[in-house]
């Protein structure tokens, strides 16, 4: 069941902003979201929150200063996913740039899994390092930190996760959610925590006159990859995030980003000039993401560490051929998945009644370990409920990510499961809305059966129900391509929601394409709209009510607006 809604607004607010001199539709769209003021849109770096104001960044400025100094060797631990590859690739590029003798080790996630395991320190300790530096990952990492230490191996912990009970006994930890950190934005990805890092060592070389006789690095450079990572890791975009992600925008836009990202965007045939947070979210980070769901992160790190435009390309097909087979796996997995929801829905599943369970658990043996986050992220997209997708590891395990919906923390949920039913997570961990658990395969149907009661007992009907906020109706005088234009091109994210609309249509046509999108031609009064509704053929009659974003559409090298509709009932 699905509710459309209209976010509430304050005409007052509305009206303050327009005299500031917003657009009138900008006026009424920021002011749904709390924007207050024009200044709170502005997002030059000088209104970037300081780094000192960051628990930690100063004392790992100092550790990383002292390393440089004494030219120690410095190893990054990154994790396999794009915001991990992107922190992998600011902290080596940012600290080759001071002159430091900097390499990095990302982890398989189907041999050695997440963070910096004891396993992961022994493959370090090949290498020789006298400091490990990780990112976005390690704030769970107790047994690794304790074998770096045995090992005479210092370590850097800069992460984003939330912590445990304990706290590794690391040198010194960065992250805005361990406990005492007073930095007022919590919501900085892995990639954002080690940008803040860049900036306090430059701060702390500048005070040890490191500069007097070498130029200060532009970490400006960076913000390509701190945008991007920002974004792929569906953090949620408060104004500081949003400095970050707009000033990396800007940059790629005036054609000032790393040969890596422009081979992937050219992979993908997207222009720079027009390039919005959404590229980035679902055209650059699912190909580098494929790296790390079906082959080697380090290739995707490469892909981003390498000034080489010719090898970049070389990265970015062979990034883009691995994500379009992602695609193909991702598609018979999904196929499957509903295969087993039309079977509950039909009470046909073990005697489960003809209703679907407010979360659900699913595994199959066949499943690829890489993909079932993204499944999971599906499923619960089409259900609303919390799911988790489960694949075959090793050693009699399976290895689970589950997605979330508002009102449901996974973690905490994890957390729960396990106190209910102790030794039935081997490990897991996460956020509110992204988790990853790894159980005995014999205990799937009790992991199954406990988190659907933990859902039971957190989400109530309202929760249960899918709610689709809108900004309300749009006049038609805006239905045209600078609107949409103007649309585009400013930040739009998680927590910072793309403006999404509600109106009454007749429908005048209808065409079905590839076999799975359903392409419209509406009518609102005088006014005729062409419009898709992506991967869903359903058709909900000849006068619907529908929930749409207003989109450029790029056909043949000519642009013109279009509606993309999210969802569309019988009017």
């Amino acid at each position: 069941m699905t509710r459309i809604v209209t976010r509430p607004v304050s005409e007052k607010l509305v009206w303050s902003l327009e005299q500031s001199g917003l657009h009138p539709l900008l006026a009424r769209i920021y002011a749904a979201r709390g924007v207050a003021a024009k200044g709170d849109l502005d997002y030059g770096l000088a209104g970037l929150l300081p780094p000192k104001a960051l628990k930690g960044a100063e004392d790992a400025a100092a550790l990383l200063a002292d390393a440089l100094e004494a030219e120690a060797r410095i190893l990054i631990v990154a994790d396999y996913d794009c915001d991990g590859a992107t922190a992998c690739a600011v902290a080596v590029r940012g600290l080759r740039s001071l002159g430091g003798t900097v390499d990095y080790l990302v982890p398989n996630r189907f041999t050695l899994g997440y963070g910096l395991s004891p396993e992961i320190v022994d493959l370090a300790a090949e290498r020789n390092p006298d400091l490990l530096v990780t990112v976005d990952n390690g704030i769970a990492s107790i047994a690794g930190v304790e074998r770096a230490r045995e090992l005479g191996i210092a370590t850097l912990i800069t992460d984003h996760h939330l912590p445990g009970e304990t706290l590794p006994e690391a040198e010194v930890i960065v992250n805005p959610n361990q406990p005492d950190c007073a930095f007022p934005s919590k919501n900085l990805a892995g990639v954002g925590v080690m940008f803040y890092v860049l900036l306090a060592l430059r701060a702390e070389l500048r005070n040890r006159g490191f500069f007097v006789d070498r130029p200060e690095p532009n970490f400006g450079n960076l913000l390509d990859l701190v945008a991007l990572g920002t974004v792929a890791d569906v953090v949620k975009l408060d104004r500081n995030n949003r400095i970050l992600v707009a000033q990396g925008l800007a940059r790629m836009r005036q054609g000032k980003l790393c040969a890596g990202i422009r081979a992937l965007f050219s992979a993908a045939g997207r222009e720079l000039n027009r390039l919005s947070a959404f590229d980035l979210g679902f055209v650059v980070g699912p190909r580098l993401n494929a790296a790390g769901r079906l082959s080697d992160m380090s290739l995707g790190i490469e892909c981003l560490i390498t000034d080489d435009p010719g090898r970049a390309l070389n990265i970015a097909q062979e990034l883009d051929k691995l994500n379009r087979e992602r695609r193909e796996i991702e598609a018979g997995m999904q196929e499957q998945a509903l295969e087993r929801l039309a079977e509950l829905e039909a009470g046909g599943l073990e005697g489960e009644g003809n209703a679907i369970p407010a979360a659900l658990a699913l595994f199959d043996a066949d499943w690829h370990q890489g993909v079932v986050g993204i499944l999971a992220s599906r499923i619960k997209d089409r259900i609303h409920r919390p799911v988790f997708a489960f694949a075959r590891g090793e050693n009699g395990e399976i290895k689970g990510s589950g997605r979330s919906i508002p009102g449901f923390h996974l973690r905490d949920a994890l957390d729960l499961v396990s106190k209910r039913a102790p030794g039935l997570l081997v490990k897991f961990g996460g956020h509110a809305m992204a988790a990853g658990a790894t159980i005995p395969e014999e205990r799937f149907d009790e992991f199954r059966d406990q988190f659907a009661r933990v859902a039971d007992e957190w989400l109530t009907e309202a929760e249960l129900t899918r709610t689709l906020e809108t900004d309300g109706g749009l006049d038609s005088g805006f239905f045209n391509l600078d609107v949409a234009r103007l649309l585009e091109g400013e930040v739009w994210g998680q927590g910072f929601p793309p403006p999404l609309f509600q109106d009454e249509f007749v429908v005048e046509q209808r065409r079905v394409l590839k076999e799975k999108h359903l392409k419209l031609t509406l009518r609102k009064g005088n006014t005729r709209l062409e419009a898709i509704r992506f991967n869903s053929t359903d058709d909900a009659g000849d006068h619907i009510r529908a929930a749409y974003r207003l989109t450029v559409n790029e056909y043949n090298g000519i642009s013109s607006p279009q509606l993309v509709i999210e969802y569309a009932e019988g009017a």
